[in-house]
């Protein structure tokens, strides 16, 4: 019989996870870059993102509860998932080429729930899912802004998830049972396969590719330096990747941006 809270807390819930903030941010930026405009339907995706971004947390804590309802949990996970619920059906709507964008951070909340419940939430092949989901946000923004997916759209998708899901290599670095560097060089030779690939297809420009060598470059100081790096202070890594992030961004949105604006 579960064990159900009769009261629950109406503090809000946030995701702690500070670093995919960032990941969620500069995907939707290099999306709206991309697109070259920001419109209402925009502003509608962006809150829709960070909507679904907070719900998954509350949905987790649950599931991480077995047997054990908690209000304060179902409260803000159905909260945060109807809000976004709603925005993505009103965005459906006018563009209905998200659906498969939708379809791809359903089956992403299901991995992630269900890597939960057999708490295998930090294998490497849940977190690259996880991440994978997020960066979602560039074609979410994209084509909630047009009305339309591109091959350039799907490009940036793929060329953020490979950036961004490096960072799971270089932090596993830290932990005894996960230093190996192989893991991570073998990663980042695939990812740049791929980026090379969705270059040479005409998916992504010279310049939005060779973004990517921001990966390769923060984890060759990492390897070159790994006992000060599994030994340095957390914040100290998260100014490491934070500080990369963003000159990734940059360089991104820059990138897909024209000379001129569209007026």
């Amino acid at each position: 019989m579960s064990k159900v809270i009769s009261q629950p807390n109406k503090q809000p819930m946030f995701s702690p996870e500070h670093g995919v903030y960032v990941v969620l941010f500069g995907s939707f930026l290099s999306g709206t870059a991309l697109a070259q405009h920001w419109t209402v339907a925009t502003t509608l995706a962006f809150f829709a993102a960070f909507l679904g971004f907070q719900a998954e947390y509350p949905w987790e804590m649950q599931v991480k509860q077995r047997k054990s309802l908690k209000p304060r949990f179902l409260f803000w996970g159905s909260l945060y998932s109807l809000g976004a619920a709603g925005i993505a059906l009103w965005l459906y709507f006018q563009a209905p080429v998200l659906l498969w964008i939708y379809l791809g951070a359903i089956a992403a909340l299901i991995v992630d729930l269900t890597g939960t419940w057999f708490k295998a939430r930090k294998s490497i092949a849940n977190e690259l899912v996880t991440f994978a989901a997020v960066c979602l946000c560039a074609p979410f923004a994209y084509a909630a802004t047009t009305g339309t997916l591109s091959l350039t759209a799907m490009g940036l998708w793929l060329l953020n998830t490979c950036y961004f899901s490096s960072s799971i290599f270089s932090v596993k670095l830290r932990k005894p049972k996960t230093n190996a560097l192989l893991p991570g060089i073998l990663y980042h030779a695939i990812a740049a396969v791929i980026v090379t690939g969705l270059y040479l297809l005409g998916g992504l420009s010279l310049a939005t590719a060779l973004a990517f060598s921001l990966a390769l470059l923060k984890f060759g100081l990492i390897a070159g330096r790994k006992e000060w790096y599994c030994n340095a202070p957390i914040q100290t890594v998260a100014i490491l990747e934070t500080s990369f992030a963003l000159g990734f961004i940059a360089i991104v949105a820059l990138s897909v941006l024209p000379a001129h604006l569209p007026v």
